[in-house]
C-alpha cells in the first residue's frame, strides 16, 4: 500500500476560527476527515500531522525518506521562510505537493515568494479545503 505523509504547518490548527474570512470556517478536523475519505477511496495510507515549530517538520520530513511515497504539506508561514524545510524536501527525494488555502499571491507582498515551490512538483492553491483534496488526488496519480 503507498503511504503519504501529510504536513500542516504552523497555526493550521485554529483553522474554522482563524481568520475566517481568508481561511474559511472549514476546520483542521474537516479537512483531514475528507482527505481520510480520499484515501481509502484510493486505497492509500496517510499519516497526518499538524506542528507549529519548525523544527519538527524538518525532522519529520527527513524521517520519512524511506517509509513514504508522497508528501502532501501546506507548510502555511514556513512557505515564505524556511530554507531548512525546503532543504529537507530537497534532500528526501519524496514527491512532494505544496498546498494552500489561500491565493498567496493575492495577498500581501511578502507572502507572494515561495521557497517551498521549487523543490515541490507542484502547487495547489487558492481553493480553500479543496487544494487539499486536489493535491492529495494529483500525488496518488504521481506515485
Amino acid at each position: 500500500m503507498k503511504k503519504i505523509l501529510v504536513i500542516h504547518g504552523p497555526n493550521l490548527d485554529m483553522l474554522g476560527q482563524r481568520e475566517p474570512a481568508v481561511y474559511g470556517r472549514t476546520t483542521l478536523k474537516q479537512i483531514n476527515d475528507g482527505l481520510g475519505k480520499i484515501a481509502k477511496k484510493k486505497k492509500v495510507a496517510l499519516k497526518i500531522i499538524q506542528s507549529n515549530h519548525e523544527g519538527k517538520i524538518v525532522d519529520l520530513i527527513g524521517k520519512a525518506k524511506n517509509k513514504f511515497h508522497g508528501l502532501l504539506i501546506n507548510p502555511a508561514a514556513y512557505t515564505h521562510t524556511s530554507v531548512a524545510i525546503r532543504d529537507a524536501i530537497a534532500a528526501s527525494g519524496i514527491i512532494t505537493i505544496e498546498v494552500h488555502l489561500s491565493n498567496i499571491y493575492s495577498r500581501e507582498e511578502f507572502r507572494h515568494k515561495s521557497l517551498i515551490s521549487p523543490v515541490a512538483k507542484g502547487t495547489i492553491l487558492g481553493f480553500g479545503p479543496k487544494s487539499y483534496f486536489l493535491g492529495l488526488e494529483a500525488l496518488i496519480d504521481l506515485i
